[in-house]
């Protein structure tokens, strides 16, 4: 491997040890979608609005993209367990700001600990394990990216109840919300660290190994070629990738950032109105379909096709948020089952993308490419609460009131979906002037060899 890579997985050691490491960080910062909970305290305890009491969840993902963006060459190049490691320290002294901030009352602490520090440590751990995975499963990158991203997805199915139980016990006043960010940036602190002791990256890239990649599906337009992250900026495939993933992530963030307030308001005037803790309940739902869409669907891919599975993400999504506008109030099932296929998607589109873009530029600096692909994240982190929570900030103002608050932002989503839709159908094979020569400016161990493994 590189120099500085990272500890190098020693003889007989198990690739399936992996992704248990990449999952104790996804898991802990996944806390992120947990974010809701702590928003009708917030507004009660300091006196903010929905759109102000979304800025620090708005502010990590927008740190999360450009902390990726920036970081995958040094991800690339220092190795996982450098990486997860710097995303330990930043989430979890992000906390403890949060908590200073809640503390004293001084909103712009929280915004800076859990949006500025927190976000950079999302960014850095999100990307961490992404191209040691790729290494260590060539044959099924769909699968093994869709297993620690799952992490991701399902860390607020851990969060969202014990936040709530510990503001139950703390309080929700603002002093106890700082003592639940002080309590949850420590626990997550200790278990972060056991999959920066437990990574490994492979001896040399498990393709190489005979057999290993034999058994790979090769689809659609797999490459065998390299492309770097610089070169990747130039292909319209990487735009076109990053309009797809800005508006799929767009769709779902709008409802996962609103969710527990959301199907309040929907159904606040109907004779079985939903509580707190029904609502915290509903975002752990939306947290289990969001992690299982992403080891489900990315698994999918693997055998239809990534350019295929994208279709259903963008195209079925539209038609969820459709039922959403039209008929979203008429039954509760109705609309936990559409929120709950769209997160799934949104899941499910994150834990694809990387196998994705190896497809369409190789393994080369798939962890850089990545990374920069995800400031369409920080763009949709903006865009999904902004529209959903203006629209219904404004919709409060004018004196509306139940599914009125969401069915312009709905319509938009819709609107978006399509954009999406379009951007997928453009996606065509990279064209071999983009591909790094052979031998030439390579930074992979010499016993590599290009995978002919499953593709788009």
């Amino acid at each position: 491997m590189p120099a500085g890579s990272g500890v190098v997985a020693p003889p007989g050691w198990s690739r399936w040890l992996v992704p248990p490491a990449a999952l104790s960080i996804h898991l802990a910062i996944g806390q992120a979608y947990a974010w809701s909970v702590f928003k009708p305290p917030l507004e009660s305890s300091l006196g903010l609005s929905g759109t102000a009491s979304a800025l620090p969840f708005q502010v990590a993902i927008v740190m999360l993209g450009l902390s990726a963006a920036f970081g995958g060459t040094f991800v690339e190049r220092k190795g996982p367990r450098w990486a997860m490691a710097v995303s330990a320290v930043c989430f979890s002294s992000g906390f403890l700001v949060a908590a200073l901030g809640a503390a004293t009352r001084e909103y712009w602490f929280v915004v800076a600990g859990y949006g500025l520090i927190g976000g950079t440590g999302l960014g850095i751990g999100y990307i961490s394990p992404v191209s040691t995975l790729i290494k260590w499963f060539p044959d099924r990158p769909g699968m093994a990216t869709g297993i620690a991203i799952m992490g991701f997805g399902g860390g607020a199915l851990i969060a969202s109840p014990w936040s709530a139980e510990l503001l139950s016990a703390f309080g929700t006043d603002a002093p106890g919300i700082a003592r639940t960010f002080l309590v949850m940036g420590g626990a997550y602190a200790v278990f972060m660290t056991l999959g920066v002791l437990l990574v490994r990256v492979p001896p040399e890239p498990p393709e190489a190994a005979a057999g290993r990649a034999a058994g790979a599906r090769s689809r659609g337009f797999a490459t065998t070629g390299q492309v770097s992250a610089r070169n990747a900026l130039r292909t319209p495939q990487f735009w076109c990738l990053w309009v797809v993933l800005c508006t799929n992530v767009t769709a779902g963030i709008g409802i996962l950032e609103k969710a527990a307030p959301m199907i309040t308001d929907f159904f606040a005037d109907s004779s079985s109105p939903v509580g707190p803790a029904a609502a915290a309940g509903f975002v752990g739902l939306l947290s289990l379909a969001n992690m299982l869409g992403r080891i489900v669907w990315s698994s999918v891919s693997d055998a239809v096709g990534r350019k295929n599975i994208y279709r259903l993400y963008l195209g079925a999504g539209a038609l969820m948020y459709l039922l959403l506008a039209l008929a979203g109030d008429s039954a509760k099932p109705l609309f936990i089952a559409c929120a709950a296929v769209v997160l799934s998607f949104y899941g499910g589109g994150f834990a694809t993308v990387p196998a994705y873009l190896k497809d369409l530029f190789g393994t080369f600096q798939v962890g850089a490419i990545h990374g920069r692909l995800l400031t369409a994240w920080s763009t949709a982190g903006v865009l999904g609460p902004l529209i959903v929570n203006a629209v219904a900030d404004a919709g409060k103002s004018a004196g509306r009131t139940g599914p009125g608050l969401y069915t312009t932002s709905f319509l938009v989503m819709i609107g978006l979906l399509a954009v999406g839709f379009a951007a997928n159908e453009l996606v065509r094979p990279v064209h071999p002037r983009h591909h790094e020569p052979a031998g030439g400016g390579d930074e992979r161990p010499a016993a590599a060899v290009p995978e002919k493994g499953a593709g788009a």
